[in-house]
């Protein structure tokens, strides 16, 4: 017969691990033409930053792109370690020839891991030598507490980030490459002639004045976010780590978005 006892005990002591690695929260807002800080909480604390590093991987794409280091048309090689990554993707096949332009639309809008991985290879070579890259783009741009170890935010050591720094990568990418920031907004479009929709479409369509966002889970980092929004021509870039869902994540960049506009010179 079972034992109710144990099967209560061991329910607590479940639940209790599930409290205990609960993500931690940090959020920050800013003015996104000044960069003024508008609210700030645990936003210097090194974190999780889950799928909020393809921004970083996107800023690496946009720039190498108008260096013309790389061409929207070329076709990359699909390699075996892209077409395994994990969660989200877009199901790439190893071998398969995919253009840059299809790899930074999935990557920006579907959130896909795979062709993250295969828009550094074809940039870098291999992903190793373009996490150097994007640690020393970080602190070209003084995002001085990021380190990175891979193109796409799966939990890793030492692939780390902060609120502060993710806010500031977002006016990095809004002012240095103003042409290729809608790409971040679009909730329908295709890649490879597959229909992709954006995984921050939620948050997308649910805050009037949003222009483009980026959101990624993982369970170290919980539910992590960041929206760029405009109102009456100014501009706020709102992040949150450490969500602890999707629906309390939007609600809480919501809120603080609104708190940031509150903020702005107008008013």
């Amino acid at each position: 017969m079972v034992n109710v006892r144990v099967i209560l005990v061991a329910i607590l002591i479940w639940c209790s691990a599930a409290i205990s690695v609960a993500a931690p929260y940090a959020a920050i807002v800013i003015d996104a033409d000044t960069g003024k800080v508008l609210h700030f909480e645990n936003a210097n604390t090194r974190l999780h930053p889950a799928g909020l590093t393809k921004l970083a991987t996107l800023y690496a794409a946009f720039e190498a792109v108008e260096t013309r280091e790389i061409d929207l048309d070329a076709k990359a090689r699909v390699s075996l370690k892209a077409a395994n990554e994990e969660l989200a993707a877009l199901g790439m096949r190893e071998g398969q020839s995919i253009s840059i332009q299809d790899l930074i639309r999935a990557t920006a809008i579907k959130g896909a891991n795979d062709t993250s991985t295969a828009l550094a290879e074809a940039i870098s070579g291999s992903e190793q030598a373009f996490t150097k890259r994007l640690d020393e783009t970080a602190k070209e741009l003084g995002l001085s507490r990021s380190t990175f170890k891979n193109a796409h935010g799966l939990t890793e050591k030492g692939h780390l980030s902060t609120a502060n720094d993710m806010a500031f990568l977002m006016k990095a990418i809004a002012d240095d490459f103003p042409n290729y920031l809608f790409v971040l907004g679009l909730i329908r479009h295709k890649a490879a002639d597959k229909k992709i929709t954006h995984s921050a479409r939620r948050l997308l369509k649910t805050y009037e004045g949003a222009i483009v966002a980026k959101t990624g889970y993982t369970r170290a980092a919980g539910f992590n976010g960041v929206l760029l929004a405009e109102r009456s021509n100014e501009r706020i870039i709102t992040v949150v780590f450490g969500g602890k869902s999707t629906n309390t994540m939007i609600a809480q960049i919501s809120k603080l978005t609104e708190l940031g506009f509150r903020k702005t010179p107008s008013n």
